[in-house]
């Protein structure tokens, strides 16, 4: 990845500037989908009109190396919406401040750091919800060139799918970051390896972004998207012509997970923000797209998810996934960057 290419690119959301000239300027950075992510921040807003937030949004990959990039000279008070296993990253290089947000005995346990959950520290970060891997499948295109509807990973390297595949670069998307190491926990690394040694045999090209898969999937500019389940299911609501596949190996998955970075000067107005986001309130936000939130109780059934989708979802190991973060990426790019966008 280039990562200068990838800075200039962010996308900067700001606030709309408040009159209020003792407001604190809050700059946080995301990788929350931008459709949600002016709807989140207007309810932030409405409750809290003394901060005002400057966002910096890009996919997860490129937020992720933006941080490390800029660890000698942070310029973000926080992040809000970024894949846990970037934030374990962030924590084993001590970019991050602990903090025990209002109500975060609340949430469910396997959304809060280990460290607060079994040594009764303060997390280091927080999650917000899960975001799960998907298959997203154009009936028209696959029927107009003879693919058919695949019911797991295994059928997508088989040879009618050659040239029908679009996924993401997991050096810059969390969601191809999430399948890899799902692929690598699932079949064990040189299974894995050679499940994506024969998938790549069958991919067009892979993207930048998590949901652009399932987005060119749904315009008919690939019959097969890998994306996540989201997505998907938001633009079959919308109409396009998708049935969501939800692979019977098992789904990867990750969760969107929130953070103080250490040595804000922003902290109070940090922790607020942190407070808001572990409420029942942002949980039920959040609940708009995601099928599965922190919030234990607030998670209702959302159209086009499966009624069983936790059962789904593997038992994934964030902390290995964060480990070896580097080394998979590196093999990944070394054996199939050739067919990422540029």
């Amino acid at each position: 990845m280039n990562l200068q290419r990838s800075l200039l690119a962010t996308a900067v959301l700001t606030a709309a500037t408040l009159t209020n000239a003792q407001a604190t300027e809050l700059t946080v950075y995301t990788a929350v989908e931008s459709d949600d992510l002016q709807k989140y921040a207007e309810r932030f807003n409405q409750a809290h009109p003394d901060i005002d937030i400057r966002w910096v949004r890009d996919s997860t990959g490129v937020i992720t190396a933006r941080l490390l990039a800029e660890k000698d000279n942070p310029q973000a008070d926080m992040i809000w919406g970024l894949a846990a296993t970037s934030l374990l990253v962030l924590e084993d290089e001590g970019m991050l401040k602990r903090y025990a947000p209002a109500g975060v005995e609340n949430l469910d346990p396997k959304f809060v750091d280990a460290a607060y959950t079994r040594e009764g520290q303060d997390p280091a970060w927080v999650g917000m919800d899960a975001w799960v891997a998907a298959i997203c499948y154009n009936t028209i295109e696959g029927e107009r060139n003879g693919v058919p509807k695949p019911t797991s990973w295994a059928d997508l390297a088989k040879p009618e799918y050659k040239g029908q595949v679009i996924m993401p670069n997991p050096n810059s998307s969390g969601t191809g970051y999430l399948d890899v190491a799902s692929w690598l926990q699932l079949w064990g690394e040189e299974q894995g390896w050679e499940y994506m040694d024969s998938l790549h045999d069958n991919i067009a090209r892979y993207t930048h972004s998590g949901s652009a898969p399932c987005s060119l999937a749904a315009t008919g500019e690939t019959t097969v998207g890998v994306s996540f389940a989201f997505r998907g299911a938001r633009l079959k609501s919308q109409g396009a012509p998708l049935e969501l596949v939800f692979p019977e190996e098992g789904l990867g998955w990750d969760m969107e997970a929130a953070a103080i970075m250490a040595g804000t000067d922003k902290l109070e107005a940090a922790q607020t923000l942190m407070d808001w986001a572990v409420s029942e309130e942002a949980n039920e936000l959040y609940n708009e797209g995601y099928a599965v939130v922190a919030y234990p109780g607030v998670a209702q059934q959302i159209e086009n998810y499966p009624a069983d989708i936790v059962d789904r979802m593997i038992d994934a190991d964030f902390q290995w996934a964060a480990v070896n973060r580097s080394r998979v990426l590196e093999e990944w790019q070394s054996r199939y960057g050739s067919k990422s966008e540029e």
